[in-house]
């Protein structure tokens, strides 16, 4: 897939001598990590921090911060055409720790870590890290095995055996779990129909709403609900939806049956361990969203715990103790899904 790449602005990046020369502020910025003191953290989101996705940063970083770990300010609803500034600003500031999601900005975002090189960015990407660019590192919710769980729930709870799915983009992020919920789908009910479709957006509940709506219409009965305004629409027709990411069942009490959970805790604790210990380097922190390492689980069943048949919860149970000892792994496709 190709994201798209916007020109590199040098404005900011250059500061008067006392001689009149000009100097890369690159080199007076304070060093990477401190072995004392909070680590000064700031995040640039592109959407509101109530979205799912970032809402889970937002939620980790808070907690780091009421820990005393960082000092924690943050930018949202930032268009991708002023997100290499406003990165750029937070390291002139002196921001050690730079947060965000490049999956729009690619190019821009890796442009600015190169020129401040005694900053630490922890990005949302879907790309690997770069050894030529040390202190990029990448993220991704890999929550692939909470979304199999909810896949074996669903497949029990449909009895039309269509299922209407709602994304945002068909990149790997939201692919691989779209794909392992239809795994787990297929393991109960391996007939199943799906009905996917992406809404090309990030945070558009109406258009979200819209494309569920005309899912149920030719015969789902049951949602996936990756973006928000999915649930709404299952909740006005009377069908049950699955959640991502986030657990909203405390507003769909009676539609949301199951929910993957994504836990960015381990993997900003991690960032932070490694900068207080002078070790932050280019690396691959997805791994840290898997389940084996606490970064996602499976809600709690809430008001259909009665609900759900006691042999899915069973199944349910026993898949989830082997995905945590590694006896069980869920497969990682990052192929597009496609209706069936």
């Amino acid at each position: 897939m190709t994201l798209p790449s916007f020109p590199i602005s040098r404005r900011g990046l250059l500061k008067a001598s006392a001689a009149g020369a000009l100097l890369p502020l690159t080199g007076l910025a304070p060093r990477l990590a401190r072995a004392e003191g909070p680590i000064k953290m700031a995040a640039v989101y592109t959407v509101p921090v109530e979205q799912q996705w970032v809402s889970r940063i937002h939620q980790a970083a808070n907690a780091a911060k009421a820990r005393g770990d960082i000092e924690y300010v943050f930018s949202e609803k930032v268009a991708n055409t002023d997100y290499e500034r406003v990165m750029r600003e937070y390291c002139e500031a002196g921001h050690q720790l730079i947060v965000g999601e490049a999956f729009a900005v690619e190019d821009a975002a890796r442009a600015v870590a190169k020129d401040y090189p005694d900053r630490a960015f922890l990005i949302g990407s879907s790309f690997k890290p770069d050894a030529a660019l040390a202190n990029f590192a990448v993220f991704d919710n890999y929550i692939q095995d909470a979304s199999y769980l909810t896949g074996l729930v669903a497949g029990a709870m449909t009895k039309s055996g269509n299922i209407g799915m709602v994304g945002g983009y068909p990149i790997p992020e939201v692919n691989r779990l779209m794909n392992a919920f239809m795994a787990g789908v297929r393991e109960v009910k391996p007939d199943c129909k799906f009905q996917v479709a992406f809404i090309g957006s990030w945070f558009d509940p109406p258009k979200a709403k819209e494309t569920a709506l005309a899912q149920i219409d030719a015969g789902a009965d049951l949602l996936y609900a990756e973006r928000f305004g999915v649930s709404d629409a299952a909740k006005d027709k009377k069908v049950l939806a699955v959640g991502n990411v986030i657990d909203t069942q405390k507003d769909y009490p009676e539609t949301v049956v199951a929910s993957a959970l994504w836990h960015f805790e381990p993997t900003l604790d991690a960032a932070i361990a490694a900068i207080k210990a002078k070790s932050f380097k280019a690396d691959d922190y997805g791994q840290y969203s898997f389940m084996k390492a606490g970064g996602c689980s499976i809600a709690p069943f809430g008001t259909f715990d009665g609900v759900i048949p006691a042999e899915v919860k069973a199944k349910v149970a026993e898949k989830e103790a082997a995905i945590k000892a590694g006896s069980f792994t869920v497969a990682i496709d990052d192929s597009e899904p496609k209706s069936s």
